[in-house]
């Protein structure tokens, strides 16, 4: 059974709401507590308060700076991560090396460490692109600002906290429209976020809603955990928690965290099919001795005609749902194919097992199959083959002989 940790993004996703949900997941607030104090990043408060977004209760995570520097207007980062009631909020700019001296500073585990550099790199390099410079180069006026600091530190110290190894995030919402920030009129997604959902592959979902429901924080968080895009065929949720964000979009606007138990039997069968026209005869035999040795429970190739006739195989995998990362990876790895078809199937067997019998030429091995009152003798060819070759019989008088003995022994 594997625990995963869901981040469902049917609202999009931004820093503040991430830390909320975790919060109301059961991270510890104490180890918040302990890592937020020790932040040589300027002051600044923070609080979190449970409230209600149309009828959704959920944790509100806020963060607000206590003396003001300098004086900007909203960017499209905190637009939706701190959508303040006051009209300017002090941001420093900072480079990448400035935000990590503050990480390296930060009382917080290693791993917490790794994990927030991991979040900033993401953003940098998405920042980069957006803005045609060196990562070394960007100015983190948005992201960089204290409060985010705040939120992508906190997420990486109580998802640390939480211990999960798997994460899954398998698709975000995201709004429509404009939006106003540091570098004037831009089209949702920012260009921030779009960068990172290119690079990291984090599927984004257009919805109706006027609007930046994803913000560059946020994506970015998800992007650094996500291990798995897609949910478990059948899991049980053991706790959830919900995070809720700021923006009102008239309806309910909330991220939910959910640690899953991943309840998919094990050992549902899959079928595994590709068409290979192009990998010589020698990789095939390959492949198959590879899945075979992996645990296959069959493999066969079908002649088949693709585009434009060429002839080719079909290749066919039947194998057990917790062996199909193994065998992807055998046929990727052995075979020249660029893509897989899976299905789960259903099937029914015989009870199996091996009986021994003796025959002149030494003891044979028979695998017995019974269903009802069905019963089957299949002597194993192995078994017989060595047989055959010490005393120079056929091949198929010992298989006949065995299956008979077998069958003889039973009756008896």
């Amino acid at each position: 059974m594997t625990e995963y940790l869901y981040l469902e993004g049917k609202s999009g996703i931004s820093g503040d709401m991430t830390v909320a949900a975790l919060l109301d997941l059961g991270a510890s607030v104490e180890k918040l507590k302990t890592a937020l104090a020790s932040l040589p990043a300027g002051e600044f408060d923070w609080a979190v308060e449970r409230k209600s977004s149309y009828g959704v209760s959920g944790l509100d995570f806020d963060v607000r700076l206590t003396r003001a520097e300098h004086h900007h207007d909203h960017d499209h980062d905190h637009d939706h991560d701190h959508d303040h009631s006051h009209d300017h909020h002090p941001h420093e700019h900072r480079h990448l090396a400035d935000v990590f001296h503050i990480i390296d500073h930060a009382d917080i585990t290693a791993a917490a460490r790794d994990l927030a550099k991991k979040i900033f790199q993401i953003v940098a390099e998405a920042e980069a692109k957006a803005h045609g410079c060196a990562v070394e180069e960007v100015h983190f006026h948005e992201v960089g600002a204290v409060d985010s600091i705040v939120d992508i530190i906190a997420a990486a110290v109580l998802i640390d906290d939480l211990g999960v190894k798997n994460v899954i995030v398998d698709g975000l919402n995201e709004g429509r429209g404009f939006v106003t920030c540091q570098h004037g009129v831009l089209p949702v997604p920012v260009p921030a976020v779009l960068n990172i959902a290119e690079s990291r592959g984090v599927p984004l979902r257009p919805t109706d809603v006027d609007g930046e429901m994803v913000t560059p924080t946020g994506i970015a968080i998800a992007a650094a955990v996500r291990t798995a895009e897609k949910l478990p065929a059948s899991f049980k949720i053991k706790k959830s928690g919900v995070g809720l964000g700021k923006r009102d979009f008239h309806r309910a606007n909330f991220l939910r965290a959910m640690l899953i138990d991943d309840e998919t039997d094990a050992d549902q069968m899959y079928v595994i099919e590709t068409n290979i026209d192009d990998s010589t005869a020698e990789e095939l035999g390959l492949a198959m001795e590879k899945l075979f040795a992996a645990g296959a429970a069959d493999v066969h190739f079908e002649p088949c005609f693709m585009k434009k006739n060429r002839p080719a195989y079909m290749l066919r995998v039947v194998a057990a749902s917790k062996r199909l990362p193994v065998m992807e990876d055998i046929i990727f790895r052995n075979t020249t194919t660029i893509g897989l078809r899976k299905y789960a199937v259903e099937r029914r067997c015989m009870d199996r097992e091996i009986v021994r019998v003796a025959l002149p030429c030494g003891e044979i091995e028979v695998k017995k199959c019974t269903l009802g009152d069905i019963a089957r003798y299949n002597p194993e060819y192995e078994s017989v083959k060595r047989a055959a070759e010490s005393c120079g019989l056929p091949f198929r008088e010992i298989f006949d002989a065995a299956r008979r003995a077998a069958k003889e022994n039973d009756n008896a």
